[in-house]
């Protein structure tokens, strides 16, 4: 980089006019040259973060006119990045002579990321430019459908919207209100919101997302999430690829790097050879579904070769109620042999006849497993227990690996994640509503982790309800959920979905079928707050409008986001508040007192004043923003708004099951003599242990259900402890002989967002087309090649796709990716020209649902000039749309793998062609229906008392958590 002699090439070279003389005199035209810094200088330029003291005015120089000096100044504003759960920090680059981001790159002060990113923080810069983002409220003219809208303002969007909720509450209607989120970002926020309306109108995503492999966890230890410590960890296994594209995989990733470089091993239990299993020490490509036979295959060598932790199996396991429900002796000696006779059958030789994983390979990882003890750090998330019928059995067995090494919470082991995550304290906390909505939570699946959301469409086809106000938000389940077709007829008839408002930045197929299309922010035009189980510390991140903060900094603040967004982009933060206001407009309701201002009485809250309040409560902050200078009123927020995250604990979170309960706590409480379970006012707040009153787990005997008397209480005996359960395509269900196989729908590719990447260019340039995935072994017996169409038959129609031959795939299994194959029809407005094909749907009436693709991608005008340079052409093929409802009937989660039927298409069947019967749909619902035992439970209970659910209502007993039939 520095100045250098011309080389003799380069002499004749610029003496020809090949390449421009760079060394003649007074060849710049700036005041300096870059040609005079040294290679250390300009590496010292280039390599370091910009100090946050010049974060306000920081200079930088355009490389591409190099040696030119052509600086640009920015202002440089933190967020966080929205493009996957990790919220990894940004920091914006905005340029302060046009007042535009001009690019987004890491924060070192977030914890959780520390500076680095994946490919999708940066692409953020895309979807701000996006040439056809939508910048302004939209409302539909003519019929639903039809893609016709009409540009409005804010104002008339939420007085519509506000009038028609205050009617439905008033008329205790509040069970047709419903609030459907994707992507949710913030912490809590949307709990404050519609509980500050009284309603039980949450419904989300998770049920086809990660709700499996929460029961399995849950129904052990009373948390939901794992939160491994791999940086400090001697042995790690995953279920997936989730080094390179799980959830929090770029902060998961850097510490898993950490802990193979001070000598950990990492096994990866996958039928895909991902990058991951591809860099791991043991890959374990199990055949999909029987990965608890190989859980299950590990923790019998480690019990009957002596390799547990007898001191936490004695200690943090309700073995005397298991032992008491068998009417066995109640010894320690006994807890062990029986387990060993409960699991004798799975031997390594009978996982490995399951799984096809070599039975030396398990025995082996058992040994390292045993070996590593409290240091071994497992992770499982949508993967299987996404994927099979039963698939929550797998978190299940994975954690009693955990347990019996004792590394539940330990260092270098895995912790619930809720101890290493932020939960705000709010303002003005409204009660927990007073309203169960069977929409959500249906009698028919009373341990349903979260909402039945997949089964919605079906829910009302069948005439259980109505939908009078639905909001879609960053949600878009025409494309990304099963049965899409379902979800496309009911969104069609107004007797089913009364006014349907999708919030999104971008168009979408569910916003075709919106009657109300409002533009919300993208990761750096909004405010939340995000906190997640990244590592073994705590850490709570600001997401916020970067050009509001910017405009504020340099004394031009406004009032709300949209007034500094591009267009009128506005947040859903200040939309909610606002909608909240309009609905309640003299407060006789109540509702306005959720909103109002805790410093302001009687005023209604602005978002610095919401956010104020919880940065005030977070230990340490207020201390922490004192000492870098601020003073004022806001000093919490101020940091926020400067740094964009705060450490919390640093990572020393470990065995808080241990914590002590204090003299204040144990006052009137009680001691069970049969278990040790403290009670006060009839909860339980902990457990005696060695004599030691502790905090324990939150599960009915505050430590490790091994034994689980809620399974027996609500009706599945069968699965008490942990058990292996064979998944929906196991292979003695598939007939090889008609050319069955099991499609694995779910992985994601690490350079793509769900069904949120077609907005940005620079990830749908690199990933663009979801072939399907076969191993040479099986593309012989097809007689395909890479390349070739493949007629991939379903339960309820079919998709066409291409072949992708490869060895990275278990022979016997297909793969596709589930991400891409977007489309738009003709009428509807222009979106995602990066990703989208454009197609032709054709209803027969009959529900039989015809798809074709028109058109692939292509180059278009934009003012975007990359927009002219598009070289693909293929947009993928839409898979799920072709997926029946599978409800697993305990865990509520869908299980994404198919049963298909291979074949050629035949003539006239083209690349994308899709058929769908919406009859068959429904009938196949009913039979996963049948499947379930449904409530009520003891003493008439809805749902178990001691399970969370994401968005609790009151538990008064008689109340709506009882069935009063």
């Amino acid at each position: 980089m520095g100045y250098k002699k011309p080389s003799f090439i380069e002499g004749i070279a610029e003496k020809l006019g090949i390449i421009p003389n760079l060394h003649k005199e007074n060849y710049q035209e700036f005041d300096e040259d870059m040609r005079h810094f040294t290679d250390e200088e300009v590496a010292k330029m280039y390599e370091n973060f910009p100090p946050p003291e010049k974060w306000d005015n920081w200079v930088e120089y355009n490389p591409k006119v190099w040696p030119k000096k052509e600086k640009t100044t920015y202002q440089i504003v933190p967020t966080t990045c929205f493009n996957c759960e990790s919220a990894c920090g940004l920091t914006a680059f905005i340029n302060k002579e046009t007042q535009e981001v001009v690019k987004l790159e890491g924060n070192p002060y977030h914890p959780g990321s520390r500076g680095r990113n994946c490919a999708k923080g940066p692409a953020t810069i895309n979807q701000i430019t996006d040439p056809d983002r939508i910048l302004y409220p939209l409302k539909r003219k003519g019929k639903r459908g039809e893609g016709q809208w009409e540009r409005i303002t804010w104002d008339e969007a939420l007085d519509t919207i506000a009038a028609r909720i205050r009617k439905a509450i008033k008329e205790d209607r509040r069970n047709e209100i419903a609030y459907h989120v994707g992507r949710p970002g913030n912490e809590k926020f949307m709990n404050w919101v519609l509980q500050g309306w009284g309603i039980d109108g949450h419904n989300s995503h998770t049920n086809v997302c990660s709700s499996g492999a929460r029961f399995g966890y849950n129904i052990w230890y009373g948390y939901d999430r794992p939160s491994p410590d791999h940086a400090e960890a001697k042995f790690i296994l995953l279920i997936s690829a989730h080094l390179e594209s799980g959830h929090y995989f770029n902060p998961h990733a850097q510490r898993i790097i950490e802990g193979k470089m001070k000598g950990a091993k990492l096994a990866t239990m996958d039928p895909r050879l991902s990058n991951t299993a591809s860099m791991s020490d043991y890959w374990l490509p199990s055949y999909p579904g029987t990965e608890a036979a190989v859980l299950l295959a590990m923790a019998l060598i480690i019990l009957e070769e002596d390799l547990y932790n007898r001191e936490y199996l004695e200690n943090w396991t309700n073995w005397q109620d298991y032992l008491k429900a068998k009417k066995v002796e109640i010894t320690f000696e006994n807890y062990i042999s029986e387990m060993i006779k409960e699991y004798k059958e799975f031997t390594p030789e009978f996982a490995e006849k399951e799984s096809g994983v070599k039975a030396e390979m398990i025995i082996e990882i058992a040994h390292k497993i045993g070996e590593a003890g409290e240091r071994f750090a497992s992770h499982n998330w949508r993967s299987a227990g996404a994927s099979n019928l039963g698939g929550w059995a797998v978190a299940r067995c994975l954690h009693f690996l955990t347990v019996l090494t004792g590394a539940v919470g330990a260092k270098g082991g895995t912790s619930p994640n809720s101890w290493n995550k932020f939960s705000p304290k709010q303002p003005n906390l409204p009660k927990p509503q007073k309203v169960w909505n069977e929409l959500h939570f249906p009698k028919e699946y009373p341990l349903a982790f979260f909402e039945m959301s997949q089964l919605l469409p079906h829910f009302l086809k069948e005439g259980r309800g109505y939908m009078d106000v639905y909001f879609s938000r960053v949600f878009n389940p025409i494309w990304t959920y099963p049965d899409g077709f379902t979800w496309m007829e009911m969104f069609m008839r107004e007797d089913k979905f009364g006014l349907h408002t999708a919030l999104t930045p971008t168009w979408n197929e569910t916003a075709f079928y919106a009657d109300f299309v409002l533009p919300m922010g993208l990761a750096s035009e909004r405010h939340d707050i995000n906190s997640y189980a990244t590592h073994g510390g705590t850490w709570v991140a600001f997401r916020q409008p970067v050009l509001r903060e910017a405009a504020r900094r340099n004394g031009n603040p406004v009032e709300f986001t949209y007034q500094a967004n591009p267009g009128e982009v506005w947040e859903e933060d200040e939309f909610w508040i606002e909608l909240s206001w309009r609905i309640d407009p003299d407060g006789s309701m109540g509702i306005r007192k959720t909103f109002e201002s805790p410093y302001r009485p009687g005023e209604k809250i602005t978002i610095d004043e919401y956010y104020q309040y919880i940065f005030e409560r977070i230990d340490g902050l207020t201390e922490k923003a004192k000492a870098d200078g601020f003073t004022g009123k806001f000093a919490a927020l101020e940091y926020m708004k400067k740094y964009g995250a705060y450490e919390i604990e640093k990572g020393e979170s470990y065995k808080m099951n241990e914590n002590p309960l204090s003299k204040e706590q144990l006052e009137g409480s009680e001691v069970d003599k049969t278990n040790g379970v403290i009670r006060k006012n009839g909860k339980e707040i902990g457990v005696m242990v060695n004599g030691k009153a502790v905090v324990g787990f939150p599960t009915p005997s505050r430590k490790n259900e091994f034994y689980s008397q809620t399974m027996v209480d609500w009706k599945w005996p069968e699965y008490a402890i942990p058990q292996y359960i064979k998944s929906h395509i196991h292979n003695d269900v598939l007939d090889k002989s008609k050319g069955e196989y099991v499609l694995v729908p779910t992985f994601r590719l690490p350079t793509l967002i769900h069904s949120r990447s077609g907005n940005a260019k620079w990830l749908v340039e690199i990933s663009n087309r979801n072939p399907i995935w076969m191993h040479p072994d099986d593309a012989k017996k097809w007689g395909f090649k890479t390349g070739d169409l493949v007629k991939m038959n379903t339960d309820i129609g079919y998709f066409i796709d291409k072949v992708w031959v490869t060895q990275s795939m278990k022979p016997g299994v297909v793969a596709c990716s589930h991400h891409i194959g977007r489309w738009r029809r003709p009428q509807d407005k222009i979106g995602n020209r990066w990703a989208t094909n454009t197609v032709k749907i054709v209803d027969d009436g009959k529900g039989g649902w015809h798809m074709s693709t028109m058109a692939g991608i292509k180059p278009f005008d934009s003012k975007d000039k990359d927009s002219k340079r598009v070289f693909w052409k293929d947009g993928g093929v839409h898979q799920n749309i072709t997926h029946a409802v599978h409800p697993d009937p305990i865990s509520g989660m869908h299980t994404w793998h198919q049963r298909v039927r291979i074949e050629k298409p035949k003539a006239g069947e083209n690349y994308g062609d899709i058929f769908v019967d919406t009859n068959k749909s429904h009938e196949i619902y009913k039979e996963w229906l049948a499947m379930t035992r449904p409530a009520p439970g003891p003493n008439g209970e809805r749902r178990p008392l001691w399970f969370k659910r994401a968005f609790t209502p009151d538990k008064t007993k008689g109340g709506c958590y009882y069935i009063n039939e």
